[in-house]
C-alpha cells in the first residue's frame, strides 16, 4: 500500500496548537524501549475526559535509575506490521473513543533522536508501540502533526491484552467471526431416554385431545420418534442398523482428535447415513447407553463449504451451547469431521459451553481476547438466550424440528441454512466494503491535533444484520401439528395458517428466512405499490429492494454519505446501477439504511417499474431450473474480495468457474460505467428499458442471448452474445454510441 499524506483538517479549531486544543501538559515522561532510553515526552490529557492522567496508569512509576526522578513509560515490543492497515484503523475497530487515554509528543527532538526513529518506524511500517500494563495493553500510535511535520507525536490507546494481533490478522485477511448454536439450530439429537420421554408425553396429550387434526399430527410425530428410536436400539445392541430397503449398515470406528491434555486417542463407533442427514454415535465407546441418534439440518454441507471455500477462511468459527462439554465436542466433530472449521488444537477454546439458564455472551465466547464482538455474528434459533448487547448481532433461524414438522424445513424454496449463508455473505461484504471504501479514507485524514471526537464510528456487524426474532411457528405454536402425508403446497398452507395465529408474525418470519419474491408480494402483505412506514417489517424493504436488483440484473448498493464528523446522524444513499435512487438519515447506520431502502422503493415504483417487466418473464421461464443452477439456493461470491456481493443466480456453470467469475465481474463493472455515461446524456426523468425478447427478424443460435435498450419507446442499441451479461453490455454500449452521435449531430 502506497502511503499518502492525509489532507489537513479544514476549519478545525482543534489545530490551533500542537496538543489539539486540549488542556496543558500534565507532566513529562521518559520513554524506554526495553532498557533503551528513547527520550523525554510531554503528556496531554484528552479533552472532556474525566480520568486523571498519569495517576491512573499503573505502569508509569518513579524510576530509581533516572537521575531526575522522571516517570517512565516502558515499551515492551512493536506490533506486527499492518500490511495495508494503519494501527489507528485497527484500534478504532476494536475499541471506543474513550479508549484513547492521552496524547504524547516529544520534547525538543532532533532528526536523528531515538524517539524520532521510533515515530518514523511506526508510521511508515503501520506498527504501534506496545506497553503492557496488567489488565490492559497500551498502544502508542504514531500520528502526523498538521502544525509540525517533523514532530514525533502519538495517540495512546488502551485495549484488552492480546486483542490487537488476532484482529489485525482477521482484518488483513478480510475475515470475520461466526458463532453457531448446536441443538435445534444445526442438529437435533436424542438418546433412548429422551425418545421414550417424548413418546410418553405425546401419548398423554393424545389421550386428552379431542381435535382429530391435532391427534393426527401428534400420532404422526410419535411414529417418527418410534422409527428413529428403533434404529438407535439396533445401533446400541449390534452396532448396525437395518434400512428400509433391507440393507444392513455397520458402524465404523472414527478416531476422535486428541485434545490438549488428553492421554490416548479415542475411537468411537459411528454410522453416517448422509443421504438422510442421520448420524449415530456413542459419546463413551465403553458405555452403550451413551449412544445418540443425530439428525443434521439440511444444507449444512453447503454452508460449511462456503465458510472454507477457495482455501481461505471467510469466517473464524466458534460454537456456543448450553450442552455439556463432551456432548458438544462430539456433536461438532460430526458436523466438522475433517476439522476444517475449527482445528483440533483450537477446539477446547472455541467450543464454549455455558450453564443452562444463564445467558450467552460474545464477551464470554471471546474471553481470551481473540476477537471483538463488533466483528462477529451469531447463528442461533433463539434470540433471548443472548445478552441484550449481543442480540443485534444474532441471525435467528427457525428451530429445526424434524419430528414435529419434517416438511417445514423444505417448505421454502431456499433451505434455512442457505439463507443463513446468504446473510453471512452479505454481512461480510457490507462490513468490508464500508471499511475499505469510506472508513479507511476518513481514518487516514486524521492528524495528531484532531479531537478524539473526530474519530469516525467503525463498522459493526450489527449494521449489516437485520436482526429479528424469526423463530418460526415450530417453536411458538408447538400445539399445532402437521398432518401425516402433507407435502409441498399442503404443508406450506397449513404452516401459513399457523403463522397467522402468531399475531401476524408470518410476514416477518418469511422476510428473514426466505428470499422475497415479487410474485408472492400480495401474500406477504407488502408490495412495491403498498409500502407502509419503516416500523412495519423494516427488513422487508431491504429484501424487496435486493430482489428487484437481482431480477433486473442491476447492482444495488448502500453507501454512506460523508458528512461532518460533528454530525451525530448517519446518512446513507442507495445506488441502483450506479444511479442514486434513495437517501436516508437516522441516529444509527441501520436506521439510515432502512429509511434509504424505503425511499428507494418509493422512487422505483414511479421511475423504474419498467425495469422489472422483461426480467420477470425470464425468471418465470427458468424458475424450474433454479434448484440445479443456483446450487441449492446459495448466493455465490462474485469475486473473493471484501465485496462478497451475490452474482446473477444460475451463472456458475461451465468449464472454468474462476474464468466465469472474473468475466462476470468485469462485464458488470463495464456495464455500470456505460449506464452512468448514458445517464449523463439523457434528459432528467428519462428511464432506460432493457428488453430480452428478440424480434422475429433476429435469429439466435443455441446458447445465445439477446438484449435491446429502449429510451422513450425508441430502440437505441442491440446486443447478442453467449452470456446475458455480455449481451446486455453490448446493447448498452451501442445505445451510448448512438446517443453520442445524436448529441454530436445536434451540436
Amino acid at each position: 500500500m502506497t502511503r499518502q499524506s492525509p489532507a489537513s483538517p479544514q476549519g478545525n479549531s482543534s489545530t490551533s496548537n500542537s496538543n489539539g486544543g486540549n488542556k496543558g501538559s500534565v507532566g513529562a515522561l521518559v520513554i524506554y524501549h526495553g532498557d533503551t532510553c528513547l527520550g523525554e515526552v510531554e503528556v496531554f490529557p484528552i479533552k472532556n475526559q474525566h480520568s486523571l492522567f498519569p495517576n491512573n496508569l499503573l505502569l508509569i512509576s518513579s524510576s530509581s535509575s533516572s537521575s531526575n526522578n522522571n516517570k517512565i513509560l516502558r515499551i515492551s515490543h512493536l506490533s506486527p506490521p499492518g500490511d495495508r492497515l494503519p494501527p489507528l484503523s485497527v484500534l478504532q475497530t476494536i475499541s471506543s473513543p474513550s479508549s484513547v487515554r492521552c496524547k504524547i509528543q516529544a520534547k525538543s527532538p532532533t532528526p536523528d533522536s531515538p524517539i524520532n526513529l521510533l515515530h518514523s518506524t511506526c508510521f511508515d511500517k503501520f506498527r504501534s508501540a506496545v506497553v503492557l500494563n496488567g489488565s490492559e495493553e497500551l498502544h502508542l500510535v504514531a500520528m502526523r502533526s498538521h502544525l509540525d511535520n517533523t514532530l514525533p507525536c502519538f495517540w495512546c490507546f488502551s485495549v484488552h491484552p492480546g486483542l490487537y494481533d488476532p484482529c489485525l490478522r482477521m482484518l488483513n485477511l478480510r475475515c470475520l467471526s461466526i458463532v453457531f448454536d448446536l441443538d435445534e439450530t444445526l442438529i437435533v439429537a436424542n438418546t433412548m431416554k429422551s425418545f421414550e420421554d417424548r413418546i410418553e408425553t405425546l401419548s398423554r396429550r393424545i389421550d386428552a385431545e379431542d381435535d382429530p387434526f391435532r391427534i393426527s399430527g401428534m400420532s404422526a410425530e410419535i411414529k417418527r420418534y418410534i422409527e428413529d428410536k428403533n434404529m438407535l436400539k439396533q445401533f446400541i445392541e449390534n452396532d448396525t442398523v437395518l434400512l428400509d430397503n433391507g440393507k444392513s449398515v455397520s458402524a465404523l470406528s472414527e478416531q476422535v482428535p486428541v485434545l490438549p491434555g488428553s492421554q490416548d486417542p479415542l475411537l468411537r463407533p459411528v454410522i453416517r447415513l448422509m443421504h438422510r442427514n442421520i448420524v449415530l454415535t456413542r459419546i463413551n465407546p465403553e458405555i452403550r447407553d451413551t449412544s445418540v441418534f443425530v439428525r443434521l439440518r439440511p444444507a449444512w454441507e453447503d454452508l460449511r463449504s462456503y465458510l472454507t471455500a477457495k482455501g481461505r477462511k471467510r469466517f473464524e468459527v466458534y460454537v456456543c451451547t448450553m450442552a455439556e462439554r463432551d456432548y458438544a465436542l462430539e456433536m461438532w466433530r460430526l458436523l466438522d469431521p475433517e476439522t476444517h472449521l475449527i482445528s483440533s488444537s483450537q477446539l477446547l477454546d472455541r467450543v464454549v459451553c455455558v450453564k443452562p439458564g444463564s445467558r450467552k455472551s460474545l464477551e464470554h465466547v471471546f474471553k481470551d481476547g481473540i476477537c471483538h464482538p463488533k466483528m462477529a455474528m451469531v447463528i442461533d434459533d433463539r434470540l433471548q438466550v443472548w445478552e441484550d448487547r449481543d442480540q443485534p448481532r444474532v441471525h435467528v433461524v427457525p428451530a429445526f424440528t424434524p419430528y414435529y414438522a419434517p416438511q417445514a424445513e423444505m417448505a421454502n424454496a431456499v433451505p434455512v441454512l442457505c439463507v443463513a449463508r446468504n446473510v453471512a455473505c452479505n454481512v461480510r461484504g457490507g462490513f468490508f466494503k464500508e471499511f475499505d471504501d469510506d472508513w479507511m479514507r476518513r481514518i487516514c485524514a486524521l492528524y495528531y491535533e484532531n479531537e478524539v471526537s473526530d474519530l469516525p464510528t467503525s463498522p459493526d456487524v450489527s449494521d449489516y444484520l437485520m436482526s429479528e426474532d424469526t423463530n418460526a411457528i415450530l417453536s411458538s405454536n408447538r400445539d399445532i401439528s402437521v398432518v401425516e402425508g402433507m407435502t409441498g403446497p399442503e404443508a406450506a398452507e397449513k404452516l401459513n395458517q399457523a403463522r397467522c395465529l402468531g399475531e401476524g408474525r408470518h410476514i416477518r418470519d418469511q422476510a428473514q428466512t426466505t428470499p422475497f419474491s415479487l410474485d408472492d408480494s400480495s401474500q406477504n402483505g407488502a408490495s412495491v405499490n403498498n409500502i407502509g412506514s419503516s416500523n412495519m417489517f423494516p427488513s422487508l424493504f431491504v429484501a424487496v429492494l435486493q430482489e428487484i436488483g437481482r431480477r433486473c440484473e442491476s447492482k444495488v448498493e448502500f453507501k454512506p454519505i460523508i458528512a461532518s464528523s460533528k454530525d451525530p446522524d448517519f446518512s446513507v444513499e442507495v445506488l441502483f446501477s450506479s444511479e442514486r435512487i434513495g437517501i436516508g438519515m437516522g441516529k444509527t447506520r441501520k436506521e439510515a439504511q432502512l429509511q434509504a431502502a424505503e425511499n428507494a422503493l418509493r422512487n422505483l415504483e414511479s421511475n423504474y417499474i419498467s425495469f422489472i417487466l422483461p426480467t420477470n418473464r425470464d425468471v418465470n421461464r427458468e424458475k424450474d431450473k433454479l434448484s440445479v443452477r443456483n446450487k441449492n439456493g446459495f448466493l455465490e461470491d462474485l469475486i473473493d474480495t471484501a465485496s462478497d456481493e451475490p452474482p446473477e443466480q444460475g451463472y456458475l456453470h461451465g468449464a472454468s468457474t474462476s474464468e466465469h467469475l472474473g468475466q462476470h465481474y468485469y462485464t458488470s463493472e463495464r456495464l455500470s460505467s456505460v449506464l452512468c455515461s448514458i445517464k449523463e446524456l439523457c434528459m432528467e426523468g428519462q428511464s432506460l428499458v432493457f428488453q430480452d425478447q428478440a424480434p422475429a427478424s433476429v435469429t439466435l443460435d443455441k446458447g445465445e442471448y439477446y438484449f435491446q435498450v429502449e429510451l422513450s419507446g425508441h430502440v437505441l442499441g442491440k446486443g447478442i452474445a453467449a452470456s446475458r451479461d455480455e449481451a446486455k453490455f453490448q446493447a448498452a454500449q451501442a445505445a451510448l454510441n448512438n446517443l453520442k452521435n445524436a448529441v454530436g449531430t445536434m451540436e
